[in-house]
């Protein structure tokens, strides 16, 4: 059983950069594919970014492209996602979530296995 737990949300002005972490706990982290996903108020939660088991290898969903950064650091356990040039619709809860498979960049969030509680990131305009 992995436990994850995300941190680093808060409130950020328009323009500005967050960086959040992602604890993993209770398995082998290198063996997990990685993501991270968002849900804004009244609105379903969507794929943000994926990330292979060593890190090499990167997805993002077209919103985010050229602005966050998906990686992991399998030594701490820890997946990060750097946020930049945030803007107004980044708002939302940040989930990070994890699949027990190695070769694989997963956008769909019912092939996760384990969830995070989320972090808040509110962007002010």
């Amino acid at each position: 059983q992995v436990q994850l737990v995300e941190s680093g949300g808060g409130l950020v002005q328009a323009g500005g950069s967050l960086r959040l972490s992602c604890a993993a706990s209770g398995g082998t982290f290198s063996r997990y594919a990685m993501g991270w996903f968002r849900q804004a108020p009244g609105k379903e939660r969507e794929f943000v970014a994926a990330v292979y088991w060593i890190g090499d290898s990167t997805d993002y969903a077209d919103s985010v492209k050229g602005r966050f950064t998906i990686s992991r650091d399998n030594s701490k356990n820890t997946l990060y996602l750097q946020m930049n040039s945030l803007k107004p619709d980044d708002t939302a809860v940040y989930y990070c979530a994890a699949k027990a498979v190695l070769f694989r960049l997963i956008r769909r969030q019912d092939e996760y296995d384990y969830w995070g509680q989320g972090t808040q990131v509110t962007v002010s305009s």
